[in-house]
C-alpha cells in the first residue's frame, strides 16, 4: 500500500467503529477491538472524539502501536450528522520507541491542563488548530472562527520581566515555554499567562504547541499569597475559582477519557460510572462559575461596561458556541440571518453570557429533534432578542420563581445550578434592560432579553 493512500472508516456518536476498510479494521482488531465495538486505537479514537466535540475537521499526526512496531499515521477526522468520517494516511512502520518520552509528554500535558483556565493548540507556524469552547467564549467568537488564525490574532504577546518573548524563543528552539504574558484580544479581554509544550509528529519533526492560558489577576501577580492577602471584595470569588476549577477540570478530563475508552475497551458499566462522574464534575464547575458571577454582580460597585453592540451578532455567536451541544440533542437553532442587525448599548461579554444561558436552557428542555427560534425586535427604545423553544413550558405560578436564586421548576430534573436566570436578569437590568418569560404548560417558553437601543 502507498503511504499516501487513504484508508477510510466511520465512527458513530458512541465511538464505535461502524465501517472500516480492511487495513484500519486489522489495526483495530490487533489493538483488542471487536467488530462494531468502540475503536480500540486510542490515538485515532481521541482525534475523532475531539472533532465531534468541536464540530470541526481535525487533521494531525498520530503514532499507533502494531505488534513490535510503531505506525506513523496522519489522521483526518471530519464530523458529520451522527458520525465522524476518518481518512488515515501514512502507515509508515518504525521500530517501537521507548515509552518514557511519550509518558513524560503526557505528564507535561497534565500539568498544563491542571493550571489552565482553558487550552489551545497550534501548528508549526503558530496557526490555531484547536481552541477550547471556553477560550472562544472569552474572545467572543465561535471556535471555528479562530481555527486557522494566527495565535497572535487571539493574544497580544507582551514582553517578560527580562524584555524577552518566551513563546517566540521557544518557537525558535522548539522547546517548552512558560510565563508568556499576553492580553486577550476582543471579547472579555484580560491578561493571561501562556505556557506550552512542543508537539512532535510521527517523523520526529516539530508540529506546533499544545498550550494553556491561565488568567492573571488585574494589577497583581498571580500568586496564592497575593490572592490570599487581597482586600478586594472579589477576593473570595477569586479564591473559590482558583481552588476548585483546576481540580474539577482534571476530574472531568480523566472521567471523559475513561468513559470514551481512549486507552481501549472497558466494561460498559465502568464507562457509565465515568460518564456520571464527568456529568457531576461539569455540574460543579458550572456552580463555581455561577457563584463567582453571583459574588461579582451583588457587589454595590458592580457596573457592566457600556459599548455599541449588535444583539443579532451576539445571538449568532452564542448559537455557534452551542452548535455541538444542540447537535448532540438533535435540536436545531434558527438564529438571525447574517444580514440581520439589532444595534444596542451594553457590555458585549455580559450580553453573550446572557444569550448563552438562555440558549443552553432552551436546548436542555427542548425535545429531541426540536427547534429553537431566535428573533430580533424593537420595543420602544429597547432592542429585544426573543428566544423561543418547543419544551414543556412553564406555568404562570413558576414564571417569577425561576428568576430567584437556586430556584428550578423541577429540582428532580437534570439541569443547571438554579442561578443562571437570576444572574442573567441581574446582568440585563444592570445594563438598563431585562429578561422576561412568556410561557404556558405544553406550549414551550419564550424568553425576551432587552437592552437599550444603541445611542446616537
Amino acid at each position: 500500500m502507498s503511504a499516501e493512500e487513504a484508508v477510510r472508516g466511520r465512527i458513530d456518536s458512541d465511538g464505535r467503529l461502524i465501517a472500516a476498510e480492511p487495513r484500519l479494521m486489522a489495526l483495530h482488531r490487533s489493538a483488542g477491538g471487536e467488530d462494531g465495538g468502540p475503536l480500540a486505537v486510542p490515538q485515532i479514537a481521541a482525534l475523532a472524539r475531539l472533532a465531534r466535540r468541536l464540530g470541526i475537521v481535525i487533521s494531525r499526526g498520530a503514532v499507533a502501536a502494531e505488534g513490535d512496531s510503531d505506525l506513523e499515521l496522519w489522521v483526518r477526522a471530519e464530523p458529520k450528522e451522527g458520525w465522524v468520517d476518518l481518512a488515515v494516511t501514512g502507515w509508515t512502520a518504525r521500530p517501537a520507541r521507548a515509552p518514557a518520552p511519550a509518558a513524560d509528554a503526557e505528564r507535561q500535558a497534565d500539568f498544563l491542563r491542571a493550571a489552565a483556565d482553558w487550552m489551545w493548540e497550534t501548528d508549526s507556524a503558530l496557526r490555531l488548530t484547536l481552541v477550547s469552547p471556553a477560550a472562544a467564549a472569552a474572545a467572543g467568537k465561535a471556535p471555528a472562527q479562530l481555527v486557522g488564525q494566527q495565535l497572535t490574532r487571539l493574544f497580544r504577546l507582551e514582553e517578560g520581566e527580562e524584555g524577552e518573548l518566551p513563546l517566540l524563543t521557544a518557537l525558535a528552539e522548539q522547546r517548552r515555554f512558560d510565563g508568556q504574558p499576553a492580553e486577550l484580544r476582543g471579547g472579555r479581554g484580560g491578561r493571561y499567562r501562556l505556557a506550552g509544550i512542543p508537539l512532535i509528529d510521527g517523523a520526529g519533526r516539530f508540529a506546533g504547541f499544545r498550550g494553556s492560558a491561565a488568567a492573571l489577576p488585574t494589577g497583581a501577580p498571580a500568586t496564592p499569597a497575593a490572592v490570599q492577602a487581597s482586600p478586594e471584595p472579589g477576593a473570595f470569588g477569586e479564591r473559590l475559582d482558583e481552588a476548585l476549577r483546576a481540580p474539577l477540570a482534571r476530574i472531568i478530563a480523566s472521567a471523559e477519557t475513561i468513559g470514551a475508552q481512549a486507552e481501549g475497551p472497558i466494561k460498559s458499566d465502568y464507562a457509565g460510572y465515568a460518564g456520571d462522574i464527568a456529568t457531576a464534575g461539569r455540574h460543579l464547575l458550572a456552580l463555581v462559575d455561577d457563584l463567582v458571577d453571583l459574588q461579582a454582580i451583588e457587589r454595590p460597585d458592580f457596573h457592566p461596561e457600556g459599548e455599541d453592540i449588535d444583539l443579532a451578532d451576539v445571538a449568532r455567536r452564542a448559537a455557534g458556541l452551542l452548535a455541538v451541544r444542540a447537535g448532540e440533542r438533535q435540536v436545531r437553532i434558527d438564529s438571525p440571518s447574517a444580514g440581520d442587525s439589532l444595534p444596542a448599548w451594553g457590555d458585549f461579554r455580559r450580553a453573550l453570557q446572557i444569550v448563552v444561558n438562555l440558549l443552553t436552557n432552551a436546548i436542555r428542555y427542548s425535545p429531541e429533534g426540536g427547534q429553537i427560534w431566535v428573533r430580533t425586535d424593537r420595543e420602544g427604545d429597547l432592542a429585544a432578542l426573543i428566544i423561543a423553544d418547543q419544551g414543556k413550558g412553564i406555568s404562570a405560578e413558576d414564571q417569577a420563581r425561576i428568576f430567584e436564586k437556586f430556584e428550578r421548576v423541577d429540582p428532580t430534573e437534570a439541569g443547571g445550578t438554579g442561578l443562571g436566570l437570576y444572574i442573567a436578569r441581574r446582568l440585563a437590568r444592570a445594563m438598563g434592560g431585562d429578561v422576561a418569560v412568556d410561557s404556558a404548560p405544553g406550549q414551550g417558553a419564550r424568553f425576551t432579553f432587552t437592552l437599550p437601543l444603541r445611542r446616537d
